[in-house]
């Protein structure tokens, strides 16, 4: 047997329940067909009633599907590589409960300075739970007993050593794991392009019609990367307020001056286009 056989044998003799943590962007389909034919006592919308309830309909999903044999689980399990999500079991399904452990995981940071950690993400709780040392992983796992995902070109499974309630750290350790370079941008594309579908969805649909919107997305976090612009508020200001100029592009009083650094220059842009909002100029 191979790690994903071995793991779904190991839970079956232990008796326990199963779980699937699933992306609804990407995988909207499968989402909607598992979410008809469960019902709704056996899935929760990780963002609803949070902050972020108006991407909960494209947000991360969590089922109590209770086999693998679903026609829709075995492709998504065949297809590891579309990073759909992952796998996970626990002694005892109590749904709410696992809802609320990530849903206090899920949203990160302070207002107005909050971002969404993609916990529904393979590649994020792999890299996750490779950084943290084993006695850190039940803050992050909670409830659930074991975990099982694809990760570095494998599947991975890693067993919480404290299954149960765990509170919320003040500064939870997983969000000091090293990202690199290209994967934050990766993850900072992805999101940005989540947010503005959801957030700004007529804006997008006329973007659409000049530019490739991935390729608008991606253009605009690599303008923030050069301006070095990498604040989560500095990359929603770019990116917004570009949506709203002429040509969906910065201004060239944008432009940062010679010597300028990307602090002074983020708050010279971010005054002048406030005044030019208050004045109406915009």
């Amino acid at each position: 047997m191979n790690t994903l056989e071995q793991w779904l044998h190991e839970q079956a003799q232990s008796s326990r329940d199963l779980l699937l943590m699933l992306d609804s962007l990407d995988h909207l389909e499968e989402r909607i067909a598992l979410s008809t034919e469960l019902g709704a006592a056996h899935y929760r919308s990780l963002y609803g009633s949070t902050v972020a309830n108006s991407l909960a309909q494209n947000g991360p999903f969590l089922f109590q599907i209770g086999t693998v044999r679903h026609p829709l689980i075995q492709t998504l399990l065949n297809t590891p590589g579309r990073h759909w999500g992952w796998l996970a079991s626990v002694s005892h399904v109590d749904l709410d409960a696992l809802t609320a452990h990530w849903r206090a995981r899920v949203v990160t940071g302070e207002p107005p300075n909050q971002a969404l950690y993609r916990v529904h993400d393979c590649r994020v709780l792999g890299r996750t739970l490779a950084h943290l040392p084993a006695e850190q992983h039940a803050l992050l796992l909670g409830p659930m007993t074991s975990v099982c995902y694809w990760h570095d070109g494998q599947w991975t499974v890693t067993n919480n050593p404290d299954p149960g309630e765990h509170p919320l750290p003040a500064d939870p350790p997983w969000l000091h794991t090293p990202i690199p370079e290209r994967i934050y941008a990766n993850v900072l594309f992805d999101n940005a392009r989540r947010y503005l579908v959801g957030e700004h969805t007529e804006a997008m649909v006329a973007l659409a019609e000049q530019f490739d919107v991935d390729d608008w997305v991606w253009g605009q976090i690599q303008q923030s990367h050069l301006w070095g612009w990498q604040q989560p508020q500095q990359v929603h200001f770019l990116l917004t307020q570009s949506l709203k100029a002429p040509g969906f592009l910065p201004p060239q009083i944008w432009l940062p001056k010679t010597g300028e650094d990307p602090a002074t220059h983020f708050e010279r842009v971010y005054q002048q286009t406030l005044y030019l909002q208050e004045s109406g100029a915009l």
